[in-house]
């Protein structure tokens, strides 16, 4: 029986250790204490940051690719396209994104065929930390109305010149090379509210 689970104070389990001449270890009791509510403080707070549903191997590798769809979105719908928010499974990713139309044929193909082209040519990710206004004046990519800390990490899609991709605000976790994702495509796009679309996608 976890004490962290059933709220059974130590006090209690003291006593009833020294009852039974049982030896309780005190000092892995406080590391475990702290171990879970870390983990519990780490939840509150959003765990899987990015919206992740977990860091299984799937989703991570989606989690890199939402990174090239919302640069290729920006690079061939609007560079006024938005973050609002993400959701990514081992299944799929979703994105909200700011934009004032429905997006054409043409140009989901095109954000596709963007995405699987930074797919083809081995783009290095990079994670490197920086103080958040500096990630500010280089234009690194945030959510619409997320709060960041004074040291923020940036990730960085980039070819082995240093040509840049994508520059995004994210806490990880991300593979090291787009080498290792497969075939993107755009499942469907829709509204969700007045000025705000999503797209599902997945890696085939």
């Amino acid at each position: 029986m976890k004490a962290t689970t059933y709220g059974f104070p130590i006090e209690l389990t003291l006593e009833l250790a020294d009852e039974k001449n049982i030896k309780v270890d005190l000092e892995d009791f406080h590391k475990k204490m702290k171990e879970h509510q870390e983990l519990s403080r780490t939840a509150s707070a959003g765990m899987f940051k990015g919206g992740l549903a977990n860091h299984n191997e799937k989703t991570v590798r989606l989690h890199t690719a939402h990174h090239l769809l919302l640069a290729a979105l920006q690079k061939v719908v609007s560079p006024d396209i938005k973050q609002r928010g993400s959701n990514i499974t081992e299944e799929r990713l979703r994105i909200d994104f700011v934009c004032d139309h429905k997006l054409t044929d043409e140009e989901k193909k095109k954000v596709e065929d963007l995405v699987n082209e930074k797919i083809k040519e081995h783009l290095n990710v990079v994670r490197r930390e920086m103080p958040l206004a500096e990630a500010e004046k280089i234009g690194a990519q945030m959510e619409f109305g997320a709060k960041y800390p004074e040291i923020v990490s940036v990730y960085f899609i980039e070819d082995e010149k240093g040509s840049l991709f994508s520059k995004e605000f994210c806490g990880g976790p991300h593979v090291s090379n787009t080498s290792e994702l497969s075939h993107f495509k755009i499942q469907k796009e829709e509204a969700v509210a007045q000025g705000i679309r999503r797209i599902k996608a997945v890696l085939e």
